[in-house]
């Protein structure tokens, strides 16, 4: 067993627990352990700027002040195959690596499209391998097919469209986010879309992808693009934690909120895990970054001794082209909206309150940041939304 700290995933929340054990102080030498081929890099600009082709080829380091993260070895290409959490042992591409304290955070991966036939050319967008190859099958594209208009979906489209590609979004929905956000957020990213010139068809599923990129939807319709991208969401990577003692529900490593879990000397953060959020009292997932650097810092200095407890509100920025997105909520739904429009037109900016059982639960906000600045305060006191 080592005296000190193994991570598992070099993404965002592994990347910021390695680095504040080390600035807490935490004993004995730190390892990050990915199946990543690239040191730890920023992951949203994939979708958006690398997708574009306005970004440098090699990847952008996860944190500009500490490029080489000083004091902690990363050892990449290494997926982990199980874990054994009484010997404190990780075995991982042929090796054993021992440890005092385990932070488990491997993310998640892109659920691939289960209607796509063996040898149908679909793209998924998750590392930066994955933008690599799109970006080169995109070099070479007129026409493309975006599957899914989830924030990835909608921001990838916008960015191929900016390379003068033909986009086509095949949303599920009536309008892009329309369940998750309501109809004026989703009204919002429609005009956006149609901004761009990316052409959205409503309330289809994918019913097939033949060989090489027959695309047929529930309409009846069939697209034969150039380019075919996969946009239809996530799921937790946890495969190896089976059989180690580290309770798993649903897919997700359950932990508290100071984000330990089941197991001694075991903590996990980010996209894998379903947290206890101290502020809204009960257990969350998210899979935002700047949640998970948040989450994987405290589970770094409790790792080191710490005892800090997990209650921000979860939220993200969206990038679509040149606008920016801000979203905050506890994620439960929502049974009332209030818009407040800043100007005459969508450019001069709106806030969209979300509110369940009267009390403010979430914000959307386009050229308002003030109005997304309050919003965590305004949840965590679970304002009435009268007061807003």
């Amino acid at each position: 067993m080592s005296d000190g700290l193994l991570v598992i995933g070099s993404g965002p929340a592994g990347v910021s627990a390695a680095q504040a054990y080390r600035d807490a102080g935490g004993p004995g030498p730190i390892r990050i352990v990915s199946a990543d081929e690239h040191p730890p890099y920023q992951r949203p600009p994939l979708s958006k700027d690398v997708l574009r082709g306005d970004a440098p080829a090699e990847p952008v380091p996860i944190d500009d002040e500490d490029p080489d993260l000083r004091g902690i070895t990363v050892d990449l290409r290494t997926r982990v195959d199980r874990v054994d959490t009484d010997a404190r042992v990780v075995h991982a591409a042929g090796r054993e690596f021992g440890y005092r304290s385990l932070v488990v955070a491997a993310g998640s991966a892109p659920d691939p499209l289960p209607t796509a036939e063996d040898g149908a050319d679909v793209y998924l967008l998750r590392s930066h391998a994955d933008a690599e190859r799109l970006v080169e099958a995109a070099s070479h594209a007129r026409s493309a097919v975006v599957i899914g208009s989830g924030f990835i979906g909608c921001e990838a489209a916008v960015s191929l469209a900016r390379r003068g590609i033909a986009v086509t979004v095949a949303s599920t929905e009536p309008a892009p986010q329309l369940e998750r956000l309501g109809e004026r957020a989703s009204r919002l990213l429609a005009g956006w879309l149609a901004d761009e010139g990316v052409t959205v068809i409503p309330d289809v599923r994918v019913t097939g992808v033949g060989a090489p990129r027959e695309v047929h939807l529930s309409d009846g319709t069939t697209h034969s693009p150039d380019l075919v991208l996969a946009a239809v969401g996530v799921s937790p990577a946890t495969g190896f934690l089976e059989g180690s003692g580290v309770e798993v529900a649903d897919g997700f490593v359950v932990v508290d909120e100071r984000l330990r879990t089941t197991a001694a000397g075991v903590w996990a953060a980010g996209d894998l895990v379903r947290a206890h959020n101290a502020t809204a009292g009960r257990a969350l997932h998210v899979e935002h970054w700047g949640d998970a650097l948040t989450m994987g810092g405290i589970a770094g200095r409790n790792a080191a001794g710490g005892e800090e407890t997990w209650g921000s509100a979860p939220g993200f920025w969206s990038e679509i082209g040149d606008r920016t997105l801000k979203h905050s909520a506890w994620g439960d739904g929502f049974d009332e909206v209030r818009v407040v429009e800043h100007g005459d037109d969508d450019e001069a900016g709106v806030t969209v309150w979300y509110a369940l059982d009267g009390a403010v639960v979430g914000a959307l906000t386009y050229e308002a940041d003030q109005d997304y600045q309050r919003a965590e305060g305004l949840m965590a006191e679970r304002t009435p939304i009268d007061d807003v």
